[in-house]
């Protein structure tokens, strides 16, 4: 009979649990946080992954909801881009309306999963200081991609405080003090735009030219607008998106930043209304590439040396699964050849769930793997033949042809990526997001 562990109720966790009890199997959860929800979960302690105190999301409603339990489902008159505390309520009332709970195990860390052999897994826990052994027929791991910090690398020795926005909460701490922020992504241009309010001087140090998009466009949130192009060839889509940005908010010049050098989606974009509006009312100052640190000096390529109290590193996170053997899985720094993201070449009971990273929202892809992973579990969906070619082909064939850092070994296309995953379901398959109906199984 099988028994399904999955490590993680965090948004992919909470959806997979639900998806495997529709099909009547057994599933056993592991959690180390106290509450379904993840990331989502603030939590001032600088040890925990959580997000920023001020933290709304970067992808809007429509977008970034589950098709079997919407915002509507929910509450009413959300807003386009809920708070992280809206959210964390979103998805415990998701675990309750489906009553997940009695699946989940809090406060427990998962040390060990070691695979018996073709049909068993067995996993090592630790609560409250006491390990368990348990063994298991099928594993799905959903324990998120942004809790292990990557730190940049530069010569010299920096004498101030420097952390990584990992360890970032609230802009308070900050308040008069003189800070660097490292990195253009979402997090970097909020913790710019924080502290800004309070510090005695806010600058932001990019080493490449990064895409700046607005929340709205036209008066609507901008992935809605974007999701309106769909129906067009994926590089024209991209192409009319550029140009309707930078006719909106202009070259990244008129704000002292470098100008990308890649193709629109070549580089994770960057979702922030407040980062330009900061640069042109001198609040927050743009800086080059960092040659070295010499004490709390921060010498600069373009030959400028400032001096800094605070350093904060945006600079992503490590893909992590410290419960494996390096020698059996380890994604940290290479490719990662799983078919639609999420199956094995090699080992059928093993699954990972919201393991990639969408030019959009992760969880709607999350839901419609985990629809998938308890078909294939339950032999309603069986794995192709050449699935050693196909996963070699998601390594070969990306979505978008990204620059090759660590950071964008996981990057879909938000709508192609869903559009491949509802094709493997059944033909009668009907969502109940509007948006993501239009997207055909067939197509």
């Amino acid at each position: 009979m099988e028994k399904v562990c999955v490590i993680g109720a965090g948004p992919s966790g909470i959806t997979t649990i639900k998806n495997l009890k529709d099909k009547g199997l057994d599933v056993i959860a592991y959690d180390f946080n106290h509450d379904v929800g993840g990331n989502w979960i603030y939590n001032e302690n600088g040890g925990n992954s959580s997000v920023f105190e001020t933290t709304h999301i970067i992808s809007s409603k429509n977008l970034s909801q589950y098709e079997d339990f919407t915002f509507d489902d929910f509450e009413k008159n959300i807003p386009d881009y809920p708070s992280h505390d809206q959210l964390r309520m979103y998805f415990q009332a998701y675990a309750k309306h489906f009553d997940l709970y009695p699946c989940i195990q809090f406060n427990t860390l998962v040390k060990k999963c070691i695979r018996i052999d073709r049909e068993k897994w067995m996993v090592t826990t630790e609560k409250n200081g006491q390990e368990h052994t348990e063994v298991f027929t099928h594993l799905i791991v959903c324990n998120g991609h942004h809790w292990k910090p990557r730190y940049p690398n530069y010569p010299g020795v920096f004498t101030g405080e420097f952390m990584h926005s990992h360890d970032y909460k609230k802009a308070a701490p900050f308040k008069d003090k003189r800070v660097l922020v490292i990195g253009g992504g979402n997090s970097a241009c909020d913790v710019a735009v924080e502290t800004s309010r309070i510090s005695e001087k806010t600058s932001i140090s990019w080493r490449r030219g990064y895409q700046i998009i607005p929340k709205f466009l036209f008066g609507k949130p901008s992935d809605v607008v974007s999701s309106k192009l769909k129906f067009l060839p994926k590089k024209l889509r991209y192409f009319f998106s550029a140009l309707t940005i930078k006719i909106l908010t202009g070259s990244n010049r008129l704000y002292g930043l470098e100008i990308p050098k890649t193709k629109f989606g070549s580089t994770h974009p960057t979702i922030n209304d407040e980062l330009l509006y900061k640069l042109r009312h001198g609040k927050v100052f743009p800086k080059g590439d960092i040659e070295r640190f010499d004490g709390k000096k921060v010498v600069f390529k373009d030959g400028t040396i400032e001096e800094f109290d605070v350093i904060v590193a945006c600079t992503g996170y490590i893909l992590a699964h410290p419960f494996f053997e390096k020698h059996f899985i380890d994604y940290s720094d290479s490719d990662v050849p799983l078919y639609l993201k999420m199956f094995h070449e090699q080992y059928e009971n093993l699954f990972f769930i919201g393991m990639f990273q969408p030019l959009g929202c992760i969880w709607p892809g999350s839901e419609l793997q985990a629809k998938l992973a308890a078909r294939a579990i339950t032999g309603e969906w069986k794995r192709a033949k050449n699935i050693a070619e196909l996963c070699k082909r998601e390594v070969t064939h990306p979505h978008i042809k990204q620059i090759n850092t660590a950071r964008h070994t996981i990057t879909v296309d938000y709508h192609l990526f869903v559009k491949q995953l509802k094709q493997q379901l059944p033909k009668d398959y009907v969502s109940k997001n509007p948006i993501r109906n239009t997207l055909k199984v067939n197509a």
